[in-house]
Parts: C-alpha cells; structure tokens; sequence
C-alpha cells in the first residue's frame, strides 16, 4: 500500500520544524507511526507533547526526528495543499446548482464542484453527504469536528433523491440522526424550487429538521439562483411576490416556537425573500448572531446596524464639524440590484448631513449571468464598464472614485469572475475604483475619507488627521 505524502511548501522561522532542520520541498511521511489521512489527522496528531515524525528529506534519506513539547505547541510546517489531500467533488446534478448554469470560458475553477466534508469545517461550505460513509461520520464524531454545514433542500427522502439527481440522496439523510445522536453541531440549508420543495414540503422539512435541535442550531431557506443559461435544465421558475410573502409567513410562524423551547429561532429566510415581498426586514435579534450570515441570512439587517453605528459614532468624533465643514468630493456607488435601495438610503443620509458630498448609487444589471441574477457578488467587469461607461456619456459624473464592495472581486485580488481586473475599469472609466470592506463602516469610510484604500487601513474611524488639505 503506498504511504501518503505530504510535501512542506514552507518551515516557518524559529519554530520546532526550523530547529530540527526541516525544509521546504522534505516530505511528510507519519507522525508516531501513524499515516496522516488530511489536515485534520494532522492537527489532531500533534497535539501529543511526544511526536516521533517522520520525515524524507530531499536526497530521499528518511529522518525520524523526536519531539517533546507542549500540548498547544504547533510544528510549524505549511503544506502543499492546504487540506493535505485531493479535494472532494460533487457526485450529484442538481436541478437548481449554480455551476450547471454557468456560460462557458471562465476560468476552469469556476467549474469545479466541491462536496467536501473538510470545507465545510474549514470554510464553511454546505455539503450534501452525498459522497460520505459511514467511516467518514464516524471520524467526524471521533475527531469532534463542527460545525457542519448540511444542504439539506428536502427531508423527503424520494424529492432529495429527485432535486439531487442521486438516487443515494434520500437514505444519506441517516446521517443527520447520527450526528445528532452524538452531539454534532449542525447548521442546515434549503434551496428553495418554486413547486418542488415549497408549500407543505418546506413545512414538513422544517417540522422535520427541528427534531434535531439544539444540535442542529440553524437552517437557511434560500431562492433558487437562477441564470440565463439553464437550456436543457430543470425548467425552475422564479417566485412572485406573493410567494415570497408566503415564504415567510410560514418561516416566522415556527421562528418563535423554537425560541421558546430552545433559545433559538433555527429557520431563517435570506434577506432575498423579504425584499422581493417589499417587507420590513426581521430586528437583529431574531437572527441568532447572524449564525446564517454566509447564506445572505441576516446581511442586510447587519449592513444597517453597522453603518448607524458608524455614522453615530462619526457625529459624537471631535473631527465631526471639521469634516462637515471641508468635505468635498463625488463618488460612484456601484452594487446589485438586490443591496440599491438600502445604498441608496445610506446615501441620501450622508449627502443630507454633508452639503457638498454627492454619491451617485448605480445598480448594475447583471447581462453576464442574466437580469434575474441580483447580488453584487456576482456583477462582471464587463458589466459595470459598460453600463458606467452609458451613464458617463448620458452625462453622469463619476467623480474621483467608483466604490464597490468587496464580494465583486476574487477573495484578495483584484480580478472580477470574468477576469477582467479593477485596472482595467480605471482604465475605461478614467476614475480609481476603491474596494470598501464588507462592513457598514467600511461603506461610510470609502465614501467620507478619500485616502480610503481598499478595505481598512487604520483602526479609527475615519482619520480625519490623515487628510491633506
């Protein structure tokens, strides 16, 4: 049987790893004796205060090197492969997965499709259980491992088997029992097919779900996204208005029973379905500590909170009379359709309290993926240089600055899904693009400071000192 491998990219400096010689490109072999499945057999390993590891070295000499030290005392060694294993694919089509609706010639990794058990403790990713055994639930309930993160979409075992297009979908549904049964933290998702997983199938799913309470701590209900390239798919729909407002009159009518008994309100609707019902949405604490926020549960809600505090705070500063009296610039705002009305919002309010600041807040229509695709996150480059570039010549003045939020850009990049980097929409728009940060705060500061440099620099809020004037 060959042994697993796993080759160190780095050694950090003055570590154990650094002290016993080794080096980036030496191999991993086992630690006491033992082979070392992925990242998670591997933490769990040294947390031994005695480890005998063995590694090869460049030459292929083999060194068994032995450490003493403390429980929470790290090697030091980075790998490879952050999960020092293959990554997991997806094995099912489901009816509403976003991938399959995807134009072609993006970028490949656009196109893989993760079901990977480890990402879901490590990123938060929802899986599916689909590609899971038995073995696999029970390292997770010996290693302790949570919270995970389950796509659920349906508790009948027949229409999970059908919107997964996996006829294993329905029996993988055993797992949830068994996590519960040994105290698993779990945190549930259902994405919403108009006429497949509504109406009395979401009551039965989140009657259902709710028997695993308190260890099942949250479930998410989310709307199908739905693209323009969906020819030879499921022909879903999108919901009305009404719908929506169904949506969630049935989720708020379990939301206070479960708090009740549990101390949690558990099944939350995305801010999506609030707005498309032109609804107030739910007061923060209904949102259980925004548990569900990664799911669009709750962001809204929070964008708002923060950016009222922000200004609060901003209005009680020493500088605030100052920068009331020397601000002057324009900005562009642009975001999805989804997030324009409360930018818009928080616009008319800064420009009301200063004089001679004016922000234009520019929605972007989503050609790329197709009008029905509303979230920021998912806006081209393409796209908003070319409907900026429209309203540039129908007389709209940018300014000095196009600001967009950060979930528009690779995560630490400066590339848009298309490939397409904010150098070239500078280049095109002839005005800087600024990536404010994800919090209502960092919306306020790109707007009020213009030496604001992508996300936050500085832990004030907003550094009057800094100015030049």
């Amino acid at each position: 049987m060959k042994t697993t491998e796993h080759i160190i990219k780095a050694v950090e400096p003055g570590s154990i790893a650094e002290e016993l010689e080794v080096e980036a490109g030496d191999v991993l072999l086992a630690i006491n004796n033992q082979e070392i499945e992925d990242v998670f057999d591997y933490r769990c390993m040294i947390l031994e205060e005695y480890l005998e590891v063995l590694i090869r070295k460049a030459d292929g000499e083999e060194w068994l090197l032995e450490v003493d030290k403390d429980e929470d005392e790290d090697l030091g060694l980075e790998f490879e492969n952050d999960l020092m294993s293959e990554y997991r694919s997806c094995t099912n089509k489901c009816m509403f997965c976003f991938i399959d609706q995807m134009p072609p010639g993006m970028r490949e990794t656009l196109y893989f499709k993760d079901d990977d058990s480890r990402l879901s403790f490590m990123q938060g990713n929802y899986i599916t259980l689909t590609n899971m055994k038995d073995k696999d639930i029970d390292r997770i309930i010996r290693l302790k491992l949570a919270p995970i993160n389950i796509s659920v979409q349906s508790t009948n075992p027949e229409l999970r088997c059908k919107m997964l297009n996996n006829r294993f979908a329905g029996e993988k549904l055993k797992y949830l029992q068994k996590l519960y049964e040994n105290g698993i933290e779990m945190n549930g998702q259902i994405v919403c097919c108009k006429g497949v997983n509504d109406g009395a199938e979401l009551k039965r799913s989140i009657e259902d779900l709710m028997q695993y309470l308190p260890h099942m701590r949250s479930v998410s209900v989310v709307p199908a996204g739905i693209t323009k390239y969906r020819e030879g798919l499921y022909p879903l729909e999108l919901f009305t208005k009404e719908e929506a407002g169904e949506i969630i009159d049935l989720i708020e009518s379990y939301q206070q029973k479960c708090f009740e008994e549990y101390g949690l309100h558990f099944i939350h609707a995305s801010d999506e379905w609030y707005i498309l019902a032109g609804r107030e949405l739910p007061e923060e604490d209904r949102y259980d500590g925004y548990i569900q926020l990664e799911n669009g549960v709750g962001m809204m809600r929070l964008l708002k909170t923060e950016f009222t505090e922000a200004m609060e705070q901003l209005k009680n500063g020493v500088h605030y009379a100052d920068l009331k009296k020397n601000l002057q610039r324009t900005v562009t705002v642009a975001t999805g359709k989804l997030a324009y009305p409360m930018l818009k919002e928080f616009a008319k309010e800064m420009t009301e309290e200063f004089p001679r600041l004016t922000v234009n807040v520019e929605w972007i229509r989503n050609d790329f993926f197709g009008e029905t695709i509303t979230v920021s996150g998912l806006v081209t480059g393409q796209d908003l240089i070319k409907q900026l570039k429209e309203k540039q010549e129908a007389g709209l003045v940018l300014g000095d600055s196009v600001i967009i939020p950060s979930n528009m850009v690779r995560s630490g990049e400066k590339v848009f899904l298309d490939d397409i980097t904010t150098d070239d929409v500078e280049l095109a728009l002839g005005a800087r693009v600024v990536i404010n940060g994800p919090e209502g705060r960092d919306f306020a500061e790109a707007i009020l400071n213009p030496k604001y440099h992508d996300g936050r620099d500085n832990g004030n809020f907003v550094y009057i000192k800094a100015y030049d004037r």
